[in-house]
């Protein structure tokens, strides 16, 4: 059964919350996510690379809508979560998110 969270109160603050291309680590429920965002589009991912577990909060958003893992560089669709670049590596989980005049919304 999926979970709705609303960060924000309002767009203006959702957006002021998630600057442009920066990755925040928020814990919603029991659960560790990180947030990005692409001009008016949100993504919301598991924050440990699939991988080796590194921090993705710690990697960057390239052009291509694509989180980079900071270790190994792994690349993953930030819209599906599909492995890019990398060696052997499982999909990165990713959460339905929405920039709303309510706020963020996250299905978890």
């Amino acid at each position: 059964m999926s979970k709705k969270f609303t960060l924000g109160t309002d767009r203006a603050s959702a957006l002021s919350m998630l600057p442009e291309r920066a990755i925040r680590k928020v814990q919603l429920g029991s659960d560790l996510v990180c947030l990005a965002r692409v001009g008016e589009k949100v993504f919301a991912f598991q924050h440990l690379c699939p991988h080796q577990s590194a921090s993705l909060a710690d990697g960057k958003i390239n052009g291509f809508e694509e989180v980079i893992c900071p270790l190994h560089h792994y690349r993953f669709d930030l819209h599906t979560g599909d492995l890019r670049s990398g060696g052997n590596c499982p999909d990165l989980k990713v959460f339905s998110a929405e920039l709303t005049d309510e706020g963020i919304n996250i299905l978890i």
